[in-house]
């Protein structure tokens, strides 16, 4: 199979999306780009061609559909468990450094009762097929760690800042270390795992893992397009991309509203979906998704934790500034005035919406139909307040919010290397 695949390399993730030749799309992939970029875009990439690789699976299971969800489910797990083991070898070669002379052997056990937690809670999970809450291992194992090491402290354990410490110090290499074990491999031991009948799965999964998937072209765009080894005519702005990829998803958009890690972007599009105004933030990321990450360090929970919090809020609490640089400060002096955190959190995500509003209406304001793009689109609190503040200036609208909005700048790159291809077989 032909395949066209578009890379939106952002400030806090990195987006990959295969389209096939018709433009419909067979992979999609996500990953952190915290740690390192060049590798963000080779695992994003890599995920979506494994994502494209499960779509010809799910085909060829179209009867059994059971099968193919406990297959699925069975696979993260392994991916998940893969990484874990990983984590472990770094922190126990970690241990060995002069830093733990004094309570390596306490610190040694308490890694080994952490690990044997996270594992035991993670086969319950993925054997429920329950949805992840995060698509990163960073912030999984990070909330799992955290969790197990805060009850090996209150039983007597090291210092729980001490076991953090450890985890925070090993995570960026595990990031930045691909799996192993092949995409056959790693299937088959999701098969072994598998509690239903395996008759006739072995030669649909050898189909599967050698089916040949071929890269026709690649067009890369978002915040660190310029890291991506590609000649400079298959980059793209993100402008465009975004204009297509919402355009894509929803055709009668004219007005789309991304709110990324650094920047946020408000763009008009007609009914082709090409771009005819936009506006940027130009000065910092106040008010952008890093923002929402800074006050989550802040408040030592993952960041998508912050949404269903605010979802508890009982009151408005009015935010003065969306400052990336003083945003702990202001959290910390709202605690101090006793005010509750999730009213706190509530009023940061207003403020947000309230800035790209502006942006809005500077870019000609919102018209029929609204689509609402980017990561901060997952958090159901930045939603709400977007609905809230929408009607409120601009009445009943058309709000397109996507499952998968954040791949839309991906879309519109996968769907520009088609087009790419397709003209230069015709010029040729």
């Amino acid at each position: 199979m032909d395949c066209y695949v578009g890379i939106d390399l952002g400030s806090t993730t990195t987006k990959a999306v295969i389209v096939d030749e018709h433009g419909r799309i067979v992979g999609r992939g996500i990953t952190n780009s915290r740690s390192n970029y060049d590798v963000a875009a080779r695992v994003a990439r890599t995920e979506a061609f494994t994502n494209a690789r499960f779509d010809m699976l799910g085909r060829a299971l179209n009867n059994d559909p059971a099968l193919e969800a406990e297959l699925t489910s069975n696979y993260r797990l392994e991916c998940f468990l893969g990484q874990l083991q990983r984590l472990e070898e770094h922190c126990a070669r970690d241990l060995e450094s002069d830093r733990y002379h004094d309570d390596r052997r306490a610190m040694g056990h308490a890694l080994e009762v952490i690990m044997e937690g996270i594992r035991r809670d993670a086969e319950a999970v993925y054997a429920g097929n329950a949805e992840a809450r995060s698509d990163f291992f960073r912030d999984l194992a990070g909330a799992a760690f955290t969790e197990h090491a805060a009850e090996v402290s209150r039983q007597g354990g090291p210092a729980f800042d001490r076991l953090v410490g450890l985890f925070d110090r090993n995570i960026i290499p595990v990031e930045n270390e691909q799996e192993t074990r092949s995409f056959h491999e790693l299937l088959q031991a999701a098969v072994e795992r598998s509690r239903k009948p395996q008759d006739g799965v072995a030669e649909i999964l050898r189909r599967v893992a050698d089916a040949d998937l071929r890269e026709v072209t690649a067009v890369g765009t978002g915040y660190g397009r310029v890291r991506l080894p590609f000649p400079k005519e298959n980059i793209r702005s993100e402008i465009l991309c975004h204009g297509l990829g919402a355009h894509l998803m929803f055709p009668a958009t004219r007005t789309v509203l991304d709110i990324g890690g650094q920047d946020t972007k408000a763009i008009q599009v007609d009914d082709t979906g090409v771009v005819t105004s936009f506006q940027m933030n130009d000065r910092c990321a106040a008010g952008c998704g890093r923002y929402l990450g800074y006050i989550a360090d802040e408040m030592n929970i993952g960041l998508h934790e912050l949404g269903p919090l605010a979802m508890g809020a009982t009151r408005r609490v009015k935010i003065n500034s969306t400052c990336t640089v003083f945003a702990g400060a202001e959290f910390r002096d709202r605690l101090a005035a006793g005010q509750a955190r999730e009213d706190i959190v509530a009023g940061l995500h207003r403020a947000i919406i309230l800035r790209a509003m502006s942006l809005l209406a500077r870019s000609g304001g919102i018209r029929n139909e609204f689509t609402f793009t980017g990561g901060v689109g997952r958090n159901e609190a930045a939603v709400k307040a977007l609905r809230e503040v929408a009607e409120d200036n601009y009445g009943d609208l058309q709000i397109n919010i996507a499952a998968d909005s954040i791949y839309t700048g991906a879309i519109g790159a996968a769907t520009f290397a088609l087009r790419g291809a397709a003209g230069r077989q015709e010029a040729a």
